[in-house]
C-alpha cells in the first residue's frame, strides 16, 4: 500500500512550515521556547495548513502520544455527548507531560450547546490542559470560545507557491510530469493543498503522473472541463457545460474557483470588472429562484468583459 503523501510530506517541524506571517512564526517559536501554548482557535480555507500547524506546535513542545487527544467534529455522532464525556474523561486525567492537548478538527461544525460545553471544560481543566480548535468559518465560532483563546488566521499560499510545493513532491518521488498536466490540477484545487496532493497521486502510474480520467474525476470531472475552457478562453463553452452538470450545491464552488483564478479574465482592470460581477453572482445565488439561470447570467457577463 503506498503511503499518503500529505502524511509523508506533512512538516513537523518550525523550519519545515511554510510560513505567511513572520510575527506567527515568531509567536509559534516563543511558544516552542516555553514548552507551553495557550488554548488555539486555528482558522483559514480547507487544506491550507491548520491542522498540520496543530500537529507540527505538539511535535515540537514534546507533548507525547498518550497525552494527545484528536477528534474531528464532522465526523462523530452525538458531539454534545463527546464533548461531555470523551473529552472530559480525557483531560480530567492526570498528564504523563506536562499538559494534555486536544486536538478537535472542524470545530466551527460543532453546535452551540456543545460549544457551550466545551467552554466550561476549557475552563475547569484549564491547569492540566490545552485545546486547539481548527475551523473553516470562524464566525460560527461562539463568542465565548473566541474569548478563550488565541487565534491564528491563515491566508492561502501564493499560486505559485502552491504549485512549487506539488512539483517538489513530485520531483522527490520521482515522478515524470509536465508542466501543463500540473497547471490543470493546480486551477482545479487550489488553495486546497492537500486535496491536490491527494489527487495527484492518485492519478500517478508507472512512475508518471497522467491526466485524470472521467472515472478517476469523480465529482470533480466538470471542475477539470471547467478549468480547460476557461484556459482557452471559452466561457460560452463553460457556460453551457457547468449549467448542465454542476448542482446547485456545488455552485458556490465554481464562484469560488472564478475569483481564485480571476487572472483568466485579463489584465488589472478586467480583473477588477470580474470580481465584481462574480460578487454580485454570488449575492443573487442566495436569493435567485433559479441558481442555475443566475450562474449563466453571470458567466455571461463575464464573457462580455473587453
Amino acid at each position: 500500500m503506498k503511503e499518503l503523501w500529505v502524511e509523508k510530506y506533512r512538516p513537523k517541524t518550525v523550519t519545515g512550515y511554510v510560513w505567511r506571517d513572520n510575527a506567527q512564526k515568531r509567536q509559534v517559536e516563543s511558544w516552542i521556547k516555553d514548552k507551553s501554548i495557550p488554548h488555539l482557535l486555528l482558522s483559514g480555507s480547507p487544506g491550507i495548513g491548520k491542522t498540520t500547524m496543530a500537529k507540527m506546535l505538539v511535535n515540537e513542545i514534546g507533548i507525547e502520544d498518550y497525552d494527545v487527544l484528536e477528534i474531528n467534529a464532522s465526523r462523530e455522532t452525538g458531539i454534545g455527548v463527546v464533548v461531555r464525556e470523551k473529552i472530559t474523561n480525557f483531560v480530567q486525567m492526570i498528564p504523563f507531560g506536562p499538559f494534555k492537548v486536544v486536538l478537535l478538527d472542524e470545530a466551527d461544525r460543532l453546535s452551540p450547546e456543545a460549544q457551550d460545553a466545551l467552554k466550561g471544560v476549557m475552563e475547569e481543566y484549564s491547569n492540566y490542559a490545552r485545546f486547539i480548535l481548527t475551523c473553516n468559518t470562524p464566525s460560527r465560532i461562539v463568542p465565548a470560545l473566541h474569548s478563550r483563546c488565541q487565534q491564528f488566521h491563515f491566508t492561502k499560499l501564493d499560486q505559485t507557491e502552491f504549485t512549487a510545493r506539488v512539483a517538489t513532491i513530485l520531483v522527490e518521488e520521482n515522478i515524470e510530469f509536465d508542466l501543463d498536466t500540473l497547471d490543470m490540477y493546480v486551477s482545479t484545487t487550489y488553495p486546497d493543498l492537500r486535496k491536490c496532493i491527494n489527487l495527484i497521486q492518485q492519478n500517478v502510474s508507472e512512475d508518471k503522473l497522467h491526466s485524470p480520467n472521467k472515472e478517476d474525476a469523480g465529482t470533480l470531472e466538470w471542475k477539470f472541463e471547467m478549468v480547460e475552457l476557461f484556459k482557452e478562453g471559452k466561457i460560452a463553452a463553460a457556460r453551457k457545460m457547468l449549467c448542465g452538470k454542476v448542482q446547485a450545491d456545488d455552485m458556490i464552488e465554481v464562484y469560488r474557483w472564478l475569483y481564485d483564478n480571476v487572472s483568466v479574465f485579463g489584465e488589472d482592470k478586467a480583473q477588477d470588472t470580474a470580481v465584481l460581477i462574480i460578487k454580485q453572482g454570488l449575492v443573487d445565488h442566495v436569493v435567485c429562484a433559479d441558481p442555475e439561470i443566475n450562474l449563466a447570467a453571470t458567466l455571461i457577463r463575464l464573457a462580455r468583459i473587453e
